[in-house]
């Protein structure tokens, strides 16, 4: 169990856990479609870890990759596949880690992705 002040201080933010998933209602042709769906909220904190820029890119754009580690209480329902939005942004998941398999806490290793930004 988290048992410091620290860790509720830290987790300052509300995540949006979403995934791919069948929609529970048929579409027009008769078919379940795949759809964004909310799994869950959590709460977490941001840090940012790493980050480049790419340029050279049609119309002077400039891409950056962001990455930035998550933390958030543990729970059992996270996969790889999944994002989080997270203040109006969107972070790929890249890969979840359990420190030292306690349960207690999940640091999720993310990407956040700028396009369209220009360098002028």
């Amino acid at each position: 169990m988290i048992h410091n002040m620290q860790t509720s201080t830290r987790l300052n933010r509300q995540a949006v856990i979403m995934s791919m998933e069948k929609a529970t209602e048929k579409d027009v042709l008769g078919q379940y479609p795949i759809v964004e769906t909310e799994i869950g909220r959590a709460w977490c904190g941001v840090t940012p870890q790493t980050g480049s820029m790419l340029t050279g890119r049609q119309a002077d754009t400039i891409l950056t990759r962001t990455t930035h580690k998550v933390t958030i209480r543990y729970r059992d329902d996270l996969k790889p596949e999944m994002w989080l939005m997270i203040d109006g942004a969107r972070y790929d998941i890249l890969y979840i880690l359990d420190p030292y398999l306690r349960h207690e806490t999940l640091e999720i290793f993310c990407e956040v992705k700028d396009y369209g930004r220009s360098s002028v």
